[in-house]
């Protein structure tokens, strides 16, 4: 198995080589043996990469692309420190293509076991009457439909655009 260490100094380096000097101090890349479903996950605000041990087990190359996918969040974050950006946005395609991963796909297609939640809670946007459903309630009073808020208001948050709670009772409505 690739140590953390290694895997650690390749992300340093690739930070490195993109000019982003701040990130390359800080990155880690740790292995997470309690990952099942997901291949890597990448949390910009501590600079760390998990991966899934289970990957040494499909082939070293789909590590090194799990690597370089949640790298990519990493520096699309890095570059766009004070801005909200989209998960897999413009600037997370321009990082894959800066990484060498130049038509990285969102999701993975690997033999991990899947998982499925029940979605029961579904929420309305009163304005483009989209339906958003979650696995967990939404907390908070500012929550507000994205699309809306982006298209409308410069991304920032509006009163207008409040999701309201919704009850389906048909699940073809989903």
């Amino acid at each position: 198995m690739i140590s953390e260490e290694e895997l650690t100094k390749l992300a340093r380096d690739h930070s490195y080589e993109l000019g982003l000097v701040g990130l390359a101090k800080v990155v880690q890349v740790r292995w997470n043996p309690r990952m099942r479903s997901t291949a890597g996950r990448a949390y910009y605000q501590k600079a760390l990469i998990e991966l899934n041990p289970h990957l040494m087990e499909v082939s070293e190359e789909e590590l090194h692309r799990t690597f370089l996918h949640e790298m990519a969040h990493l520096v699309a974050y890095a570059r766009n420190v004070h801005r909200r950006i989209a998960p897999h946005g413009e600037e997370w395609k321009n990082a894959c293509r800066d990484l060498g991963i130049p038509n990285e796909k969102v999701t993975h297609d690997l033999p991990l076991p899947s998982r499925s939640y029940q979605r029961n809670w579904h929420y309305t946007c009163p304005h483009c009457k989209a339906l958003i459903t979650r696995v967990r309630k939404m907390k908070g009073r500012w929550v507000a439909c994205y699309t809306c808020c982006k298209k409308y208001n410069a991304g920032k948050y509006h009163v207008k655009f409040a999701l309201v709670e919704s009850y389906v009772t048909d699940s073809s409505q989903l």
